[in-house]
Formats: C-alpha cells, structure tokens, sequence
C-alpha cells in the first residue's frame, strides 16, 4: 500500500473526517472560539489530505498502467508519465506530514526594536518595516500597527504590528516569518553623516504567534496596568488624556506597552494581545529549549555580533549568515521582493525536518 511509506498519513485522515464532522454539527458555532479553532485546524489539513488522496490515487493508477502496458506498449508511456508524478507527489507529501512548528498555521506579531547605531539604527527599522509590510502584502495580507514609538527623523525606536491572513491556508504568517526573528546588521552612510562614512548598525526583529484570547490564561492578579498619556517624536504630546497603556506581567516581567489607539480600552487590548504572544513564546522555550535552529536564532538582545543578517548598501548585496545566502538585489529586497530569500530559508528548514542536509 503506498501510504504505508507515510505512517501518520492515516492519523490526518482519520483527524480530518473527525474535524469535518464537528463542523457539520451545528451546536458548534454557538462556541465561536471552537469554531475558530476547528475550522482553522480543518483548513490547515485539507492541503495536505489532497496531496494524500492525490499519493492513492496515482498509486492505483499507476498499478493499472503497468499492467495494461504487457499487452499495449501505449500503457507503457502512461505509465512513465504516472511514475513522474507520483514521484512529484510524493516530495510534496513528505514535506506536508514533516515534523512541524504547531504555529506555523497562526497570524505573526512582529516586534522591530532599533539598536546600536541611534538613529541609524531607527531608520534602518523603519525600512525593515517597510519591507515586510510590502512584502506581505504582495501575498494578500494584512498589516495592522498595534504600538509604535518613532523619532525626530521618522525612524522607529520600536514598532509592533500583526500580520493577518484573511482566510487560512498551507503558508501562514507566523510560518514564513518566524525565520526572521534575530539582529539584522546594516552597512551604509547615514542620512545624518556628513563625511560620507559607512556607518554599521542594527536592529533587532522578534516574530511571535498571533494566539487568541482562550489559548492563553492570562490571570488579572499578574498585572500591573499603568496608563499614560501618549507621546509622539520628541516626547510631544499627541493626545490631552492618558489613553496610553503599559502592562506588566509580574510573574515573568514581561512588560508592553500600546498608545496608538484613542482610547485606553482598545490600547489595553492591543497591550493584551501583545502579552499573549510574548507568554507563548516564552512557554514554549522553558518547555523546550532545543527547539528548532529558527526559534533559536530569535535573540533578544540587540547585539552585532549576533546577527542573523546583512544589508550592505555600498554593495547592493543581502548576506543570511545561517543559510549562506546571498545576493546583489538588495534594493529590491527592501522594496519587498522576499520571495528567493524566504523560499531558501523555508527550504533549509525543510531540509532539517526530513533530517537532510540543509
């Protein structure tokens, strides 16, 4: 049997038929929150059953074709053909059923702090910024600012902003841009140089899963919420009343902060929300800490010498430390053409689940 060579195949299967039948019950939207959640689970499988159905289908026939093909040679070319795909099917599946990140299906939050450099630093993550907001939307995603906090010269000391796949399917943010999580070093002449030095400085990136509300417990009694009036660059003041809200989480001292809401209300749910995704990540490193290459390179700390990435301007040239990469389309690279850098960067992760080498 041709799924023999894929022993969880049969456990999609069988999840599959067991999510279809949930979803067919109509009790379940009277609990939207499971709704959500199976129909979300529901989506993320049906690509990979496909490619299951797809894997017994080809198999059965090409059983056929070979067969047919002692008495007419025209079975045989049928079956060359079949052999191809199902060889091509069978790459796919193998990539589907790899071992993987559970958050690879959720939406992102991503977090751009700058670092050395001052206001270098802060440009350069205003461009950062720039180039996934143009990227994912080129995919049809959606972007949407939760907490920014910018400077004189229009740079981000840091930004905080979701990325939202309007319906689920195989790619979702959280599992393409969890890679870039990590220091990304840059080579240029700054805008405030008057010599015409190269300068070299950094920002820091953080990717987080977008969970919800019921997948994270989140007990009121470990908050410290202090409200603020928000500011704009130069420390103006935007607003005539302390809508701004900061949040700290006592038992882990994990502190963030919203003001670009109006109303405090809405800056503290977009402060929660930040809050979950920051106690996800972090439940799941104290519950695995040899978790994969990816999450590893996440550090937090602002540091060149941990860097995952460079931005040479002089040279035009994009240089990933992990993987190899490299090229000299750095301009477009920042106008948001990601595709060839990602798509290594996906292919080296696969490579390391089917236990390849990269």
């Amino acid at each position: 049997m041709e799924l023999d060579r894929f022993p969880t195949a049969r456990a999609v299967l069988e999840e599959y038929a067991d999510l279809e039948t949930q979803l067919a019950d109509p009790t379940i939207h009277a609990d939207m929150a499971r709704s959500r959640k199976v129909g979300r689970r529901y989506a993320e499988l049906g690509g990979v059953v496909r490619a299951i159905r797809e894997q017994e289908s080809l198999s059965e026939d090409l059983a056929a074709a070979r067969e047919l093909a002692g008495d007419d040679a025209a079975f045989a070319i049928e079956a060359e053909d079949l052999a191809l795909r199902l060889e091509e099917n069978t790459q796919r599946l193998a990539a589907l059923l790899a071992p993987r990140d559970p958050n690879d299906s959720a939406d992102a939050l991503v977090e751009i702090k700058s670092g050395e450099g001052g206001e270098e630093s802060a440009l350069f993550a205003r461009d950062l910024f720039s180039m996934y907001s143009h990227h994912v939307e080129t995919r049809g995603w959606k972007v949407e600012v939760l907490d920014e906090q910018t400077t004189d010269l229009g740079g981000y000391k840091s930004i905080t902003f979701a990325v939202k796949a309007p319906t689920p399917g195989d790619l979702m943010p959280y599992g393409l841009l969890k890679f870039e999580g990590g220091v990304h070093r840059v080579q240029r002449v700054p805008v405030t140089e008057s010599q015409g030095r190269i300068h070299t400085s950094a920002a820091g990136v953080l990717v987080m899963p977008d969970v919800e509300a019921d997948e994270v417990e989140v007990n009121e009694d470990d908050l410290r919420v202090d409200v603020f009036r928000s500011s704009g660059p130069g420390g103006q003041g935007v607003n005539t009343t302390d809508s701004a809200v900061r949040i700290t989480h006592l038992p882990s001292g994990i502190v963030v902060s919203c003001q670009n809401e109006r109303s405090q209300l809405q800056n503290k749910e977009s402060a929660l929300r930040m809050l979950r995704a920051r106690l996800t990540a972090l439940a799941e490193e104290e519950a695995a800490s040899a978790a994969s290459a990816a999450r590893k390179s996440q550090v937090r700390t602002v540091d060149r010498s941990e860097r995952i990435r460079t931005y040479n301007f002089p040279e035009n040239r994009i240089a990933d430390h992990r993987i190899g990469f490299k090229a000299h389309n750095l301009d477009a690279v920042l106008g948001g053409e990601m595709g060839p850098l990602l798509e290594a960067l996906q292919a080296a992760d696969l490579a390391e689940r089917l236990g390849q080498d990269a």
